[in-house]
């Protein structure tokens, strides 16, 4: 990597905090994501009430503005509870720790929306079929209905994976050293900010195509089989 005026390895560094940044809040919205969806097609008030409550409010504010309320409103809440349960110290949220926690709440809404519409895309007939071989619900939903739905929520999936990559940038706000802080950091030491987030948009370049690439491949590889409209 270029030497950046001396700020290349931070900036390196940065990098590799926000892949891994990435790839662990893609695993928490992936979570949240089928259970709310499963929930929301449960048929039961009890569940499918809270997750479109969840997935509403969560997709009807901005992420920046989230971001600033998970993340404080938190801290204030985890302090609160922390001298009920007899800990009287001030507990500091890891920044690294409340950005995967509040990306992946954030696109958790997301994901259920992409996993629900790819489930009902899924024929009710098969899923009928295999219950007539004597299979349980959970046989079903491994064997039948998961890798049928793939499929479909491939392109949703894709487009939310690419918004929330872009969406990390948001932490910097928060104090975790990712690769957007550091070049601010790295601008404002040397007053070439220009510099440094180009960089950086650079490298977001090159992050969002390799993940097209995957992405296009995961695509065409679920496809086989079936006649492309």
């Amino acid at each position: 990597m270029l030497s950046l005026h001396g700020y290349g390895p931070s900036i390196l560094q940065g990098t590799i905090l926000t892949i891994e940044l990435c790839l662990a809040s893609l695993v928490v919205s992936m979570f949240l994501g089928i259970i709310t969806a499963l929930a929301k097609l449960s048929g039961t008030r009890v569940l499918s009430v809270p997750a479109q409550a969840y997935t509403t409010v969560i997709r009807g504010i901005p992420d920046l503005v989230l971001m600033l309320l998970i993340f404080y409103g938190g801290q204030v809440l985890i302090n609160q509870i922390g001298p009920m349960a007899g800990y009287d110290e001030y507990i500091d949220i890891n920044p690294f720790v409340a950005g995967i926690s509040t990306i992946g709440f954030i696109f958790g809404a997301y994901m259920a929306e992409t996993f629900r519409g790819a489930i009902l895309a899924v024929p009710e007939s098969q899923l009928e079929a295999g219950r007539a071989y004597g299979m349980s619900r959970i046989q079903v939903f491994i064997r039948v209905l998961l890798p049928q739905m793939v499929r479909h929520a491939i392109p949703g999936f894709g487009n939310n994976w690419l918004v929330l990559m872009k969406a990390t940038a948001l932490v910097s706000i928060i104090g975790l050293k990712d690769m957007v802080r550091m070049a601010g950091l790295a601008g404002g030491a040397t007053r070439k900010p220009f510099t440094f987030y180009m960089a950086v948009a650079f490298i977001y370049l090159i992050l969002t195509s390799i993940s097209i690439l995957v992405l296009n491949w995961l695509n065409d590889k679920y496809s086989v089989g079936f006649v492309k409209d």
